[in-house]
């Protein structure tokens, strides 16, 4: 995604609203690729704690790499994760 000087407050509102957009289209994609997922898995113990470390650290990593504070951006993924496990256990395995 490009970054751009705008001109005004107004114009850098609509490129954040425009970001937000694309935020919660990718949010949607993941959600659709960790329900495929859940076809594989036959117990919640399939949630294995390691691959939570491992996509944890994962993002941290990239948030260092884009100057993001990657305590912030493990924060956002933890709830994240934790809501799909969440959903998971009450939508798709009642």
């Amino acid at each position: 995604m490009n970054k751009e000087k705008v001109q005004s407050l107004a114009q850098a509102r609509s490129k954040i609203d425009e970001i937000d957009s694309h935020i919660i289209e990718l949010i949607a994609t993941r959600q659709f690729y960790v329900d495929q997922v859940i076809r594989f898995k036959r117990s919640m113990e399939n949630v294995p704690s390691p691959r939570i470390d491992e996509v944890l650290n994962h993002v941290k990593t990239q948030a260092q790499e884009q100057g993001l504070d990657p305590d912030l951006i493990a924060q956002l993924y933890q709830e994240m994760i934790q809501h799909f496990i969440r959903r998971e256990l009450k939508e798709i395995r009642p």
